[in-house]
């Protein structure tokens, strides 16, 4: 697409987390700062919370990726409403037990054996368990009489759980208290603000090798903030976007009203009425009349939800028009020497 256009060694906005791109927000760098801590303590629970696409996962994987594989033995798990049991089975599974048929009791029998081995081969065992707001109560509680398990004194598993808001909500709840008592630290990463937005936008730019092609005015970076509410997966939508709209009109500069028009674009798509703010939720298409979408204000959990499902929903497109696009604009633009795309002839 418009990466070898503007001379870019790779992707600068995919949606995807990758560690490679991380960015050291004064809100990432505390929360990377409080799950160091928390493998420093060798056990209980860290939790860590933020918004959707707020860059959870990739402060995770960051970390994951510095980790000393002789020393500490890292699982992770998505949560996908998993109950109790499945989660259990879930857990054995991401360390690479054969769990998958047997009953809870040679389940649960399994994973102490498995976790006082690895304290015998001095190492550590790491649980991280991401979306964890989707979760019950009594899978929460399986996680933890998990971390009951130990050996002398020495707790035999740690776990980190990472969610969004919801989680810590569920955290306050009555029936948490014993698990509460069990978290070292806790954090919510919140979103960029204005400043960080625009070193965020140029940092995962520079790290493709951009030269300043194309370039940025600086009204840009407030109005990125402003529409993404410096969440960086909205970031990353909208700065995607923006370079596929001035590949297409071969623009060297990006302007203020490149920015309003792709946002305007972007919530039309997503089903957001502009006029209204992207916080206002449209009538449902084809419903019975009057029939419309539950507010976000009234139903959060609606929105989220159907936030990451548009959000997958637009990688998967932009990944498959991307060649569609290439082969457009190469026969639109050909060559200097005349030649069609693909053909080696002359018109």
């Amino acid at each position: 697409m418009y990466e070898s256009f503007y001379r870019l060694t790779g992707k600068p906005f995919q949606l995807n987390p990758d560690p490679s791109f991380f960015f050291a927000s004064r809100g990432h760098k505390r929360a990377f700062a409080y799950l160091e801590y928390g493998l420093y303590q060798s056990e209980g629970f860290i939790v860590i919370t933020g918004e959707i696409g707020a860059g959870k996962t990739t402060i995770v994987r960051s970390l994951l990726e510095q980790l000393d594989p002789s020393k500490v033995v890292a699982a992770q798990i998505v949560s996908t409403q998993l109950d109790a049991d499945e989660l259990l089975r879930a857990v054995g599974v991401a360390f690479g037990l054969p769990v998958r048929t047997v009953d809870k009791a040679v389940l649960l029998a399994s994973l102490e054996a498995y976790f006082c081995q690895l304290v015998l081969d001095k190492k550590r065992a790491l649980l991280v368990v991401d979306e964890a707001q989707n979760l019950s109560d009594r899978a929460l509680e399986e996680l933890r009489m998990l971390s009951n398990f130990q050996l002398g004194d020495q707790a035999l598993l740690q776990s980190f759980l990472i969610g969004q808001p919801e989680l810590r909500q569920m955290m306050q709840g009555p029936q948490m208290q014993q698990l509460r008592q069990r978290v070292i630290a806790s954090y919510h990463l919140g979103p960029l603000d204005a400043e960080e937005t625009k070193s965020y936008v140029e940092h995962r730019l520079r790290h493709v090798n951009w030269q300043n092609d194309p370039s940025f005015d600086p009204e840009c970076f407030d109005l990125i903030h402003s529409y993404a509410n410096g969440i960086p997966r909205k970031i990353n939508t909208l700065c995607n976007r923006l370079l596929l709209a001035s590949y297409l009109g071969e623009k060297h500069a990006v302007t203020a009203g490149d920015v309003k028009g792709v946002a305007r674009e972007i919530d039309e798509e997503m089903g957001l009425d502009p006029t209204r703010g992207a916080m206002s939720v449209v009538p449902a298409v084809g419903g019975p009349a009057g029939d419309t979408m539950p507010s976000v204000r009234s139903d959060p959990k609606f929105f989220h939800r159907h936030l990451e499902q548009l959000d997958e929903r637009m990688d998967r497109l932009e990944r498959t028009v991307s060649t569609a696009v290439d082969l457009l604009h190469r026969l639109l633009h050909p060559d200097k020497s005349g030649n069609e795309p693909g053909t080696g002839t002359e018109r």
